[in-house]
């Protein structure tokens, strides 16, 4: 009798649980290049490749709106940051929270099944910044996710059971993931947290079937890499460039657009010249994870201003010509516009209500000019005052991602308004996983309004902000747009908003009870359409700003499906 090895016998248990999972699932990869024109499936996270979240649906509109009511709500027992976007696929609704995995019936909110996530008693004293999950991906029957310990997981659509689990890093080391994966040429592709720790960032491409790590990409350049030299000595190593967003994917040109975050420490004096790949857009090979092309948006960054932010693929006139673009709202104040064949900057052009780090992009050589103040600060280690900086480490935007229109060709954003007193001194990394700073943040300073945050609609073609609605609070939802003329988003007090994508008037608010950080869709069902979002606010903002809108606002995690109720 032949015996079979272990990893043979796996294996074995592998394929047969994928085969099994995949006559479940109708999707496959058109069914993820087509998601933005499907409107009874939402396959992808973004609604499409592209991340447009935009829905070609129009029973609800401005006219209907006020008849939009709850059919159902779901509870996530827990109190968690709600910051997931659920896909739906053949009826059923599927749900990361940081502790769960959930598939729920779309139409009646009836729970399917609800799979715990295993982690480690200890790893809420090693996480940099905030306990959440985004959302997932799926194909041909499987779920894929990743968890705040640092591991990327495989589940049976059907039951919910584990396929694989594989480690991408030590969450004891200050690693973490918070992000949906992107399938994209036929490989899963994931990021990584921990920037502010003092990790060195990478982004990993995995086999689909079994979780065999097919690449390994730095976002900190090496001495002997193209970039290098944009490092003091050694502080590569620990240089952050987190990858902490789901990218995008163009399937004409094969290529992944991935954002990278701050470096590390935000002292950029200590770190030493642009710190290539900090602040940057990599257009990647998604089958190797070769960098075809990079622009960084904040050479060296001072100012924790990250690069992640959604990359928003369009076609938009340039120069009576239509081209390929993609897009970012980016937390330095900028609203950027590249060539995404080739990473050549076409706009960049101010959105945030005040910046002082920077007087401007320059179209010539794509770097930001520079103040006075940040002059001084890229080349002074230790301050013996502070300066005032606008934006904050918030950003003029922070990760909340945007709706494109592209009828309209108008991008919908949450912006934020808000200002902050750093002074900088030479810190060493600590040696457990911690915050590394290399700074001094003397707090936050509000603008002389009041109005912390709007919600934008900004014409990318010309550079120009459209319109805008301020808040007392920013919003920290994503944005949801449709063909019927509405704009939907998120209040951190708990109202889920329509508005008119015309003119930015309020049509439609409901108050789900906690604030909402959620990514809302839309889907229809038997003729009739549906918008989910999820309810749940713990932030990182909401924690430090001191902002006195948000000082009685309850947690607790839960799904709301909402339709039109009959006239």
């Amino acid at each position: 009798m032949t015996h079979l090895s272990q990893k043979t016998l796996m294996r074995s248990m592998t394929l047969c649980l994928t085969l099994a999972a995949a006559a479940v699932g109708a999707q496959s990869l058109d069914s993820l290049k087509n998601d933005a024109s499907t409107p009874g499936d939402v396959t992808t996270y973004g609604m499409s490749w592209g991340q447009q979240r935009h829905s070609a649906l129009k029973q609800v509109n401005a006219s209907t709106v006020k008849r939009l009511a709850p059919v159902w709500n779901l509870s996530l027992d827990n109190s968690a940051n709600a910051s997931s976007q659920p896909l739906v696929i053949d009826g059923t609704m599927y749900v990361a929270s940081h502790t769960h995995t959930l598939a729920i019936d779309a139409v009646s909110g009836k729970q399917k099944w609800k799979t715990p996530i295993e982690l480690p008693a200890d790893v809420n004293a090693y996480l940099c910044c905030g306990t959440q999950s985004r959302g997932l991906a799926a194909l041909d029957g499987v779920l894929y996710r990743t968890t705040i310990d640092a591991h990327v997981v495989a589940i049976n659509m059907k039951d919910g059971k584990q396929i694989w689990k594989i480690k991408a890093a030590d969450y004891k080391q200050g690693y973490s993931m918070t992000h949906a994966p992107l399938i994209a040429g036929g490989m899963l592709i994931t990021g990584i947290s921990g920037g502010e720790y003092g990790t060195r960032g990478f982004i990993n491409g995995w086999d689909l079937k079994t979780g065999e790590k097919k690449w390994h990409r730095w976002t900190t350049a090496a001495p002997d890499e193209k970039g290098g030299d944009t490092w003091n000595p050694d502080m590569y190593k620990t240089g952050g460039g987190p990858t902490w967003l789901t990218g995008t994917y163009d399937p004409e040109l094969d290529l992944v657009y991935w954002g990278v975050g701050n470096g590390a420490p935000w002292n950029a004096a200590q770190r030493g010249g642009d710190s290539l790949y900090v602040d940057s857009v990599l257009a990647i090979r998604p089958s190797s994870g070769e960098i075809v092309w990079h622009y960084q948006f904040s050479p060296g960054d001072a100012y924790d201003y990250d690069g992640v932010n959604e990359l928003v693929l369009a076609d938009l006139p340039v120069n009576g010509k239509s081209t390929k673009v993609v897009m970012q709202a980016n937390r330095n104040g900028f609203f950027y516009v590249l060539d995404r064949t080739s990473g050549k900057l076409l706009k960049a052009d101010q959105f945030a209500r005040k910046v002082n780090w920077a007087s401007g992009i320059d179209m010539k050589t794509g770097r930001p000019i520079d103040t006075p103040m940040t002059a001084a600060v890229r080349k002074t280690e230790t301050q013996t005052d502070f300066v005032e900086v606008w934006p904050s480490v918030f950003g003029g935007k922070n990760w909340m991602p945007m709706s494109y229109d592209p009828g309209r060709k108008l991008a919908f954003f949450n912006t934020v308004n808000l200002g902050m007193k750093v002074k900088y001194v030479k810190q060493a990394k600590p040696p457990a996983p911690a915050w590394w700073l290399g700074l001094e943040l003397g707090g936050f300073v509000a603008p002389e309004d009041g109005m912390r945050g709007a919600l934008v609609a900004w014409d990318p073609t010309t550079g120009k902000k459209v319109w805008e609605m301020p808040s007392k609070s920013p919003n920290w939802a994503g944005v949801l747009s449709t063909a019927s003329g509405l704009v939907f988003t998120g209040t951190q007090t708990g109202q889920f908003k329509a508005h008119d994508a015309k003119t930015g008037k309020e049509l439609w608010s409901f108050q789900t009870g906690s604030g909402i950080t959620g990514l809302p869709i839309t889907w229809e069902s038997n003729g009739k359409q549906y918008i989910t979002v999820l309810s749940g606010a713990a932030t990182v903002y909401a924690a430090l700003a001191g902002d006195p809108e948000l000082a009685n606002i309850p947690a607790g995690g839960s799904v709301w499906t909402f339709a039109l109720q009959q006239p």
